[in-house]
């Protein structure tokens, strides 16, 4: 087999392989090389090793990923394609030969600086970089915040952190048919809103080969390229759909003389799975982890001791919490879709390959040349009642199994456009917490000011800096002169005053978009430090 790199004058790589599996190790070769340090530290994050070099600050998460168990359920991922296909698994195994040539002598000054070397990937190895890096998308955190806020404020409290409430970020897409652009050919633009790193979450990479010819976005540490692609006749982009499909279950856990035991919905004790592992830590003693595992899930927080800071009540047994989340039930992570994404023509391709999408769930907007558009959900949230959506579940009582798959929603273009801005949308069935309107709202607007687009054109929506999320703060500032209000004086008041004035536009220049900013951060660690919560 042969296979070449090309670099455009950016620096971009340009992959050409005889075939699919040579052009995967051509991926994790030239990964390896660009990203080597950036995939090697996600590498140690999914499997909980990165404190042996980061120290005591990257523990918490170490012991995170140990105790949900993020690369045991690489490893039955891994089985299970290996079993239900094969290909999928061998292109995979591809991948991860290259990323190892790549490794190979790496030289990075990031090593040196950390007193390590490159180590070895197994081929579960980009499963659990994919799992370790979606691990918080989904809702489990949000339960465990709405629990805290319950416990100080009572439960009444939790609707005063309700749904789509001020946002100040998330990711955005818009859909453009033909019968809305200069050239008849449908429009569409992907705008990921991720944290501003360096080297950037996405790696920009064009793979050719006979079967297909893609550009798009890769995830470095893993093949192919899942969330942002073209494939010369048809094109896909996704943002969070944030639906609801991890679940928090309170446990009641007991010491034996044979082990640990977990009380199950039917009154019954039941044994659980207990091991212990040992994390290292630069700098400091390494810390002992015990690992437990219950019939609903791993134990993520607490364990047979209860939880930290809490007394169980006279004669109950102390409380700990479990995950239950897809993948660890399932042993499929949806790496099934990403040989099929690459070999799509139309969109109706696509279609079929979002409906093997497992984790985390997504919309997919998707257009070809043919004048084919997609909108829809893909990934896999479970059917469960309705209390698991808001906070954690007790698992000694009966009616929180869980039973099957919900359908995935699709929706429409609305006059020829579709907006996709982690609002509700086609997922509004399938979760809890949206982000609020405004970003879609505002798209939509400037999409709605012209009858016919160009490519060209969307730099302006790209790069519109006009924040709408700024009202509700403002809206308080000027309630602040009303009659009855304590009102301000001095260069408070002259603060006010300017923004108040400001056209609400977050121009890199604008002098008062920076004194919103500082005002908005202020506000923000004055309400974190509210000793109630």
């Amino acid at each position: 087999m042969s296979g070449a790199i090309f670099r455009d004058p950016w620096g971009i790589p340009h992959l050409r392989a005889d075939d699919a599996r040579e052009l995967a190790r051509l991926q994790g070769l030239v990964t390896a090389r660009d990203r080597g340090w950036q995939i090697e530290v996600e590498r140690h994050r999914a499997q909980g090793t990165s404190a042996s070099f980061l120290g005591a600050g990257a523990l918490s998460w170490d012991v995170l990923v140990r105790h949900a168990r993020v690369a045991d359920t690489a490893r039955r991922c891994l089985t299970r394609l290996e079993e239900d296909d094969p290909e999928t698994a061998d292109w995979l195994q591809a991948y991860v030969t290259g990323v190892n040539q790549g490794l190979d002598g790496h030289d990075a000054p990031e090593f040196t600086r950390a007193g390590i070397r490159p180590g070895r990937w197994e081929p579960w190895t980009p499963l659990a970089v994919w799992l370790s890096a979606h691990l918080l998308f989904a809702g489990f955190p949000a339960k465990l915040w709405r629990d805290h806020a319950a416990a100080c404020l009572g439960a009444d409290a939790v609707g005063l952190f309700a749904t789509d409430g001020p946002g100040t970020s998330g990711s955005n897409g818009w859909l453009v048919a033909g019968e809305r652009t200069v050239t008849g050919q449908a429009i569409l633009a992907g705008d990921p809103h991720r944290f501003i790193e360096d080297p950037g979450v996405y790696q920009q990479i064009r793979l050719s080969c006979p079967e297909f010819d893609v550009v798009g976005l890769a995830v470095p540490g893993v093949p192919g390229i899942a969330h942002f692609g073209h494939t010369g006749t048809v094109a896909w982009a996704i943002t969070n759909a944030m639906a609801d499909y991890q679940d928090l279950y309170r446990e009641r856990l007991r010491r034996t003389g044979a082990g640990i035991e977990a009380l199950g919905p039917d009154g019954v004790w039941r044994r659980a799975a207990r091991h212990t592992e040992t994390v290292e830590v630069a700098g400091e003693e390494p810390v002992e982890v015990e690992v437990v595992e219950t019939g609903r899930g791993p134990v993520v927080v607490g364990g047979p001791e209860g939880l930290d800071g809490t007394v169980p009540e006279p004669g109950e047994p102390p409380l700990a919490v479990a995950l239950r989340y897809p993948p660890r039930v399932t042993g499929d992570l949806g790496f099934g879709a990403l040989l099929p994404l690459l070999r799509a023509r139309r969109v109706a391709d696509v279609d079929r390959a979002a409906d093997l999408w497992a984790e985390p769930v997504n919309v997919v907007l998707a257009a070809d040349t043919e004048g084919g558009t997609l909108h829809r959900v893909a990934g896999r949230v479970p059917v469960r009642s309705a209390a698991h959506r808001v906070r954690l579940v007790p698992a000694w009582e009966p009616g929180h199994a869980w039973h099957g798959w919900h359908e995935t929603p699709r929706a429409g273009l609305d006059d020829g456009v579709a907006v996709m801005a982690n609002q509700r949308g086609p997922a509004a069935p399938l979760g809890v917490e949206f982000a609020p309107p405004h970003r879609a709202d505002r798209i939509a607007a400037l999409l709605a000011r012209r009858h016919r687009w160009s490519a060209a054109d969307m730099a302006a929506i790209h790069t519109d800096t006009h924040l709408a999320s700024a009202a509700p703060l403002l809206d308080h500032l000027a309630a602040l002169d009303t009659p009855g209000a304590p009102g301000l004086t001095g260069p408070a008041a002259a603060l006010r005053e300017r923004l108040l004035a400001w056209d609400r536009h977050m121009d890199a220049g604008s002098a008062d978009a920076a004194a919103f900013a500082a005002l908005r951060g202020a506000v923000v660690r004055r309400l974190a430090a509210e000793p109630a919560l």
